[in-house]
C-alpha cells in the first residue's frame, strides 16, 4: 500500500473528513485492521486566508511548497492538496516536488463524466467559482460546461465558507440559503452541483435534496485510497 500525502489543515476542520474518509475507504478495501498509510503535513490557515483575500497567490504558494516538500521527505508517495481553492497554485506546487499531485478537479469530473452529466453547477470560494484555475480545467480537460450562482448568491457561498465552516460554525439559516442556491442552479440546467469547498458538505449533503451533489472531499478520498491500494501511477 502506498503512503498518501496530504497537505491540510485549511481548514481543519474539512481535513478531518480527509483523514476519515481514507481510513474508511482502506478499511472498506481491505478489512481488518488495515489502516491508510498518511504523511501530513497540516498548515495554519490564517495567514494563507489573509495572503487570499489580498490577492498573494505567489505568497500561499511559498507556504505550500515548503509543506509539500515535508510531505514528500516524510516518504508520501502522491500528494493530495485538501482543498479546492488552492488548487490555484496546483500547478507551482507539482513543479516543485518528485511524486505525483491527485488534483481534485479531475477526481471530480471523472465521477461526473461517468454519470454523463454534461452540465454542473459549481459553489465554492468567490475564487474558486469566479477564477478559471478550477473551471476552465473543468470545461477545457472534460468538455462540461460550468454554472456558477449570480454575484450576491456567490457572496452568500464565500462569507458561510470563512466567517462560519472554516470556524466550524453550522447555521441553519445559512443551510436554508445553501439549498436555494442549489435549486436555483438546477433550474438554470445544472444535472449535477459540485460543492467545490471541502467544508460545504459539513452544511448540506445529499439526504437534503434530490438534485445529485458531490462532495469533493470525500470524492478526491476516494480516489486517493483507488491510487493507495492499486498499480496506477
Amino acid at each position: 500500500m502506498k503512503t498518501i500525502g496530504l497537505l491540510g489543515g485549511m481548514s481543519w476542520e474539512s481535513s478531518v473528513g480527509y483523514y476519515q474518509a481514507i481510513n474508511e475507504g482502506v478499511k472498506e478495501s481491505l478489512g481488518g485492521l488495515h489502516s491508510a498509510k498518511i504523511a501530513m503535513y497540516s498548515v495554519d490557515f490564517d495567514p494563507i486566508e489573509k495572503l487570499q483575500h489580498k490577492g498573494d497567490w505567489e505568497g500561499t504558494s511559498e507556504i505550500l511548497i515548503d509543506a509539500a516538500k515535508n510531505v514528500q521527505a516524510a516518504g508520501a508517495d502522491f500528494l493530495l492538496i485538501c482543498t479546492n481553492t488552492m488548487h490555484k497554485v496546483a500547478s507551482q506546487i507539482e513543479n516543485s516536488i518528485d511524486i505525483p499531485l491527485l488534483h481534485i478537479a479531475d477526481a471530480t469530473a471523472e465521477v461526473l463524466v461517468k454519470k454523463g452529466v454534461k452540465t454542473v453547477g459549481l459553489l465554492g470560494t468567490a475564487f474558486t467559482m469566479e477564477q478559471d484555475f478550477y473551471k476552465g480545467r473543468l470545461t477545457e480537460d472534460y468538455g462540461l460546461t460550468v454554472l456558477v450562482p449570480n454575484t450576491e448568491d456567490r457572496n452568500i457561498i464565500h462569507n458561510v465558507i470563512y466567517k462560519e465552516l472554516c470556524l466550524g460554525q453550522l447555521n441553519s439559516d445559512s443551510k436554508v440559503e445553501y439549498l436555494r442556491i442549489i435549486e436555483s442552479l438546477a433550474s438554470q440546467g445544472a444535472e449535477a452541483v459540485i460543492l467545490g469547498c471541502t467544508e460545504i458538505g459539513m452544511l448540506v449533503n445529499q439526504n437534503d435534496t434530490e438534485i445529485m451533489l458531490l462532495d469533493t472531499t470525500y470524492i478526491h478520498a476516494k480516489k486517493a485510497v483507488e491510487w493507495a491500494i492499486l498499480d496506477v501511477i
